[in-house]
């Protein structure tokens, strides 16, 4: 009875998020507590909705930080100089800026938002591309994988939130064991950039390329920015707190309450000033945060109400004993068609939590289960449910289909590679 109240209620959570008859956090609210009061358990409802804010309630905090950092971050030009200084580097070489825009896009993946990601490389290379001839399909391709990298792999990207939040695990151990796997993705994709980049430099105007090269060495490409002492200074922050965050020093959330502290002191002095920009921030992190808050009410009442372990028992039922030490790398698998067709509410608060709750059975830890679920976020970023690329096609004026035509054909290979590096680097269990 209750594994079948539990489908049925995951199952009407999705038909109402992807159908948009709700918002994913109305939806994930009314479902569950739906599904107890037909169980017979309201009376415990208050508890098991307390139980679950218990559980997720350092996660939105760090959310809520590590957006206001990086956001700070954004709106001081920390990463303005390194767009800069690629283009200048590149001499008008398509290979180069091919490979500066893919780097310059695992950079401000770390901002944790795919629209401002966006809005970065498009400002920043979307007119050299243009200018050049080249195809910008190339830049919304290594924008949107790298996006799926960082963004999907990070505890305070929008992905890997809601799996560190439903499944209730420490934002730290999730993430450190993921940090190889990530940079050896990053680098594929760089060696992806490499390839394209070859490619167009035989299909460019040689006019075209030779003027470009003359504005670069003039400097007329583009206004410089002045690197001043607070700019080094917030550099010099953001590498110590990555630093401190892979010696595991103290608590992510803590690091990044520490460090938005200190920058906001440093970089906006006055009061309102400092008031405005919280506000303007918000707007980024208060949506996820009460999504993250929502898992919290949605798992709590679930596993309280003992669904979460019936829907576990009944899939593991169909699971032979000799593939039950693999699921990690089945839930991968998985999570690349599941992640490109589904909604990231949907399949993480609907799909990830039973493949946990069976895999506990063959103990396997849930913190592999969100690794390998984070690792569809790179299709993820090229489906249609992917808010933030109707916002990459907007500012390019491309359509849907051409973009997936061309973006499908690289990013399943490297889906494939991220599966293989967390799988070769112990991050997920291969067998």
């Amino acid at each position: 009875m209750l594994a079948v109240l539990g489908f049925a209620t995951l199952g009407s959570f999705m038909l109402l998020v992807m159908r948009k008859y709700l918002s994913a956090f109305t939806a994930i609210m009314i479902t569950p507590i739906a599904a107890a009061l037909i169980a017979g358990k309201g009376a415990k409802l208050g508890d098991m909705i307390i139980n679950g804010l218990d559980t997720v309630a350092p996660t939105a905090a760090l959310l809520l930080f590590a957006v206001l950092y990086f956001g700070l971050m954004m709106e001081a030009k920390l990463f303005e100089p390194v767009s800069q200084a690629i283009v200048r580097a590149s001499k008008g070489d398509p290979v180069r800026i091919v490979v500066g825009t893919a780097v310059l896009a695992l950079l401000v993946a770390l901002d944790g938002d795919g629209t401002t990601s966006y809005m970065i490389i498009c400002s920043a290379f979307l007119p050299v591309y243009r200018r050049l001839g080249m195809n910008p399909l190339i830049l919304a391709t290594l924008a949107a994988m790298a996006l799926g990298t960082i963004s999907g792999t990070t505890p305070w990207g929008g992905a890997a939130t809601r799996g560190v939040s439903v499944l209730h695990l420490d934002a730290t151990e999730y993430f450190v064991h993921m940090i190889g796997p990530m940079a050896l993705t990053s680098l594929a994709i760089i060696a992806v950039a490499y390839w394209l980049g070859l490619r167009e430099r035989g299909k460019i105007d040689p006019e075209k390329l030779a003027a470009y090269k003359l504005d670069i060495a003039s400097g007329e490409a583009f206004e410089p920015v002045k690197a001043d002492w607070r700019m080094w200074f917030n550099a010099a922050l953001t590498l110590v707190l990555m630093v401190l965050l892979i010696l595991e020093v103290a608590e992510l959330l803590v690091l990044f309450m520490v460090a938005f502290v200190i920058a906001l002191l440093v970089n906006v002095r006055s009061i309102s000033d400092q008031q405005d920009l919280i506000k303007r921030q918000a707007a980024n992190a208060v949506p996820v945060m009460i999504l993250v808050l929502a898992a919290g009410v949605f798992t709590g009442v679930m596993t309280d109400a003992g669904m979460i372990k019936a829907m576990a028992n009944a899939a593991l039922s169909v699971v032979p004993d000799s593939m039950g030490s693999a699921i990690p790398v089945f839930t991968a698998v998985l999570a690349l068609p599941l992640g490109f067709f589904m909604s990231n509410d949907a399949y993480w608060f609907g799909v990830v939590p039973v493949l946990a709750e069976s895999a506990a059975h063959y103990g396997i830890a849930a913190n592999e289960i969100a690794r390998a679920g984070a690792i569809g976020q790179i299709l993820h970023m090229m489906g249609p449910t992917s808010a933030p690329l109707w916002v990459l096609l907007g500012l390019m004026k491309a359509e849907l289909g051409d973009f997936q035509k061309h973006a499908l054909r690289w990013g399943i290979p490297v889906s494939i590679a991220y599966i293989a590096f967390a799988a070769l680097t112990g991050a997920i269990s291969f067998a």
